[in-house]
């Protein structure tokens, strides 16, 4: 993968949909996401003007979950309201090992010297959750959730310096694509109309007899009113150590000796809503409290005075 300068267009239908015949979800769409994937090892190399990285995978798991992340029939890993004209699907990824690697390039803005940052991890899973539109399978919605153990991650202070400078390369790019997102962020949606007979079959349980209010009921339980991404670590242990008396001639002889600190998260989280407008209520956020209600009002407050001001301009 090589990162752009430019953020590239999106890309359009579902690839599975048009080379099945089909513009809507069906199907294909089904039985694609019914697979149950396994690959031993995949390696992802990433390059930039700045630094190149890679990331290791062993013994990399895909398969579909319910609503509950537990694997079960294959028809209860999918949610569907005819009403709405919107789908819900819910996928986990599980591996035993993650190796992350990144090292500046020859012609970056880089020190010639600079330490390689590495990660390895223990295993670890991502949920994924994928709100669709049925009649044309574009996504409206997505949940991605990391989930990691204990993790063990010792560094230089020249490593995080690096590290640094690497977020701070692809920030400009990062920014860019945001901006491509949220102006194509989609608005209110049409209400499409209901779907095949077939699909609704697929959509529900054994044994449950189809009822409009009860399916969104429990499409309205699962939603994602928008976009979001989330890190969760249930153990952090951040040695940062000082390497500067390697670098330095006749640091050692001065008995200048470089220092060491230690740090311990637990149950840190990082919880992401691109999407989110100032003075849009929180209630529907992962971690909610009601703290929350207070910075609302005080965005509101701030939105309505902007919006005054504009209109008076």
């Amino acid at each position: 993968m090589r990162t752009c300068e430019e953020p590239r267009p999106p890309n359009g239908q579902s690839p599975i949909a048009l080379a099945a015949g089909q513009s809507e979800y069906g199907f294909a769409e089904k039985v694609v996401e019914g697979m149950f994937i396994v690959v031993n090892s995949i390696t992802i190399k990433i390059h930039s003007k700045a630094f190149h990285a890679s990331f290791e995978l062993w013994q990399l798991q895909g398969y579909s979950v319910n609503p509950n992340w537990q694997q079960s029939d294959l028809r209860l890993t999918r949610i569907t309201d005819p009403q709405r004209g919107e789908v819900l699907t819910f996928k986990e990824l599980t591996w035993q090992t993650l190796r992350i690697e990144a090292d500046a390039t020859d012609n970056g803005d880089q020190d010639p010297v600079t330490t390689p940052l590495r990660l390895i991890t223990n295993q670890g899973r991502i949920q994924i959750s994928l709100k669709r539109r049925t009649k044309d399978c574009n996504v409206m919605a997505s949940k991605l959730m990391f989930l990691l153990d204990d993790l063990l991650w010792v560094l230089t202070d020249s490593q995080l310096k690096a590290m640094m400078k690497y977020a701070e390369s692809l920030s400009e790019a990062m920014e860019k694509s945001a901006q491509q997102r949220k102006s194509l962020a989609p608005e209110s949606v049409q209400i499409t109309p209901p779907a095949p007979s077939t699909q609704q079959s697929w959509s529900q349980p054994f044994g449950v007899s189809p009822n409009a209010s009860s399916i969104g009921q429990y499409f309205d339980k699962h939603d994602m009113k928008e976009s979001s991404y989330h890190l969760l670590i249930s153990r952090l242990d951040l040695h940062i150590c000082d390497d500067s008396h390697t670098r330095e001639s006749g640091a050692l002889k001065h008995g200048m000796l470089g220092g060491a600190m230690q740090l311990t998260f637990r149950r840190m989280a990082f919880d992401y809503y691109p999407f989110h407008r100032a003075g849009d209520a929180c209630k529907h956020w992962v971690r909610y409290s009601e703290a929350m209600e207070t910075r609302g009002q005080w965005a509101k407050k701030l939105v309505s005075e902007f919006q005054s001001k504009i209109e008076k301009l």
